[in-house]
């Protein structure tokens, strides 16, 4: 059963990276900047780092999905079947191309597969505070940090236009120099170098940020059956490698979906879409407070609207919104039903 286990964490891990990868570097691609697979190379890079390094940053998120949701010693039966409930969902939606959350399939298999389990020992009470208001409330600052930092880059841009237009134009007297044409960029050459490092840098943080927060949820299943004296960080390794391998196979699904079909992005505002994904995924990882990279980065790309919702693809919103809503009660459902064949 252990070494079932492993195979079941792994494949969670591959599920993840191909769902999860993309997220951090769809902006990449959407805004012209590269091609889907170089920016997936770029962002799996980065998520392995992330992850190499978060059983030492993101220990509280460890110590949240080993014994805070349900605090019964687990059983191979019960691990295997929040395994399967939380794969089959990850799996489905990388399949229909829907970026889901992970972290929203786990909590549903925990609690699906636990209430069975051990019903007494699920931790309902602490749910509200530790995983329910996180995950929700990060859309909203997500979504309203990235508005405002997209209403602030667009008066800069509509500024250093307007003075760039005044520049080039035909001096009165005739005796001008030629006038450029209006094919040139608006902005300034080092502005343009200078945001296009910042936006490689911040879809790279977004990446690590993501390997930081979803590394120790996976890791925290998995050691509840370590293989062959297998230690946390041997299983950290392994689930980085499966995870790397999930993106760069399977990850240009959900970055094409993301990249082209939420909204039109922009240079400047793809970076600070990621800049407002990195800094909430981040600081979640560190202070253990479980938040879907998924929409975090949904509601950043999404903000860059502001309150303009008419640049949005309304079809789009609706699919990930329906996706997410099932994404608990599916994955909780499956969960349930393989304990009970495995029990």
């Amino acid at each position: 059963m252990e070494v079932l286990v492993l195979l079941l964490v792994l494949l969670l891990a591959a599920a993840n990276g191909a769902n999860d990868v993309p997220k951090g570097v769809a902006t990449l691609a959407g805004a012209g900047v590269t091609k889907i697979r170089t920016a997936i190379a770029w962002g799996t890079v980065a998520t392995a780092l992330g992850c190499l390094v978060s059983l030492t940053l993101a220990s509280k998120m460890t110590q949240l999905f080993s014994k805070g949701i349900v605090s019964a010693t687990p059983t191979p039966a019960f691990t295997v079947a929040v395994l399967i409930g939380t794969i089959f969902w990850v799996v489905l939606a990388t399949v229909l191309k829907l970026p889901v959350s992970t972290t929203h399939a786990l909590v549903g298999s925990l609690l699906g597969a636990g209430s069975l389990f051990a019903g007494s020992s699920v931790e309902w009470s602490g749910l509200l505070g530790k995983v329910v208001q996180p995950l929700l409330l990060s859309i909203l600052v997500a979504y309203a940090i990235s508005a405002v930092l997209g209403i602030i880059t667009r008066k800069v841009v509509t500024i250093r236009t307007a003075r760039r237009e005044r520049a080039l134009a035909p001096v009165p007297d005739g005796d001008a120099a030629p006038v450029a044409t209006v094919t040139e960029q608006a902005e300034p050459t080092r502005a343009q170098q200078a945001i296009g490092i910042a936006h490689w840098a911040t879809s790279g943080l977004a990446s690590f940020a993501r390997g930081l927060n979803d590394a120790p949820k996976i890791v925290a299943i998995g050691s509840f059956a370590l293989v062959g004296g297998m230690t946390p960080t041997g299983l950290l390794f392994a689930v980085t490698a499966a995870m790397a391998v999930g993106g760069v196979v399977a990850g240009s699904r959900i970055a094409n979906r993301l990249a082209y079909s939420v909204i039109k992005i922009p240079h400047v505002e793809g970076f600070t879409a990621n800049l407002t994904t990195a800094s909430l995924v981040g600081l979640g990882a560190v202070l253990g407070l479980p938040m879907s990279t998924t929409q975090v980065s949904a509601g950043a790309i999404s903000g860059i609207a502001a309150n303009d919702l008419s640049r949005l693809n309304k079809k789009t919103v609706r699919d990930l919104l329906i996706a997410w809503l099932c994404t608990p009660p599916v994955a909780a459902a499956v969960a349930a039903g393989a304990y009970l064949l495995l029990s």
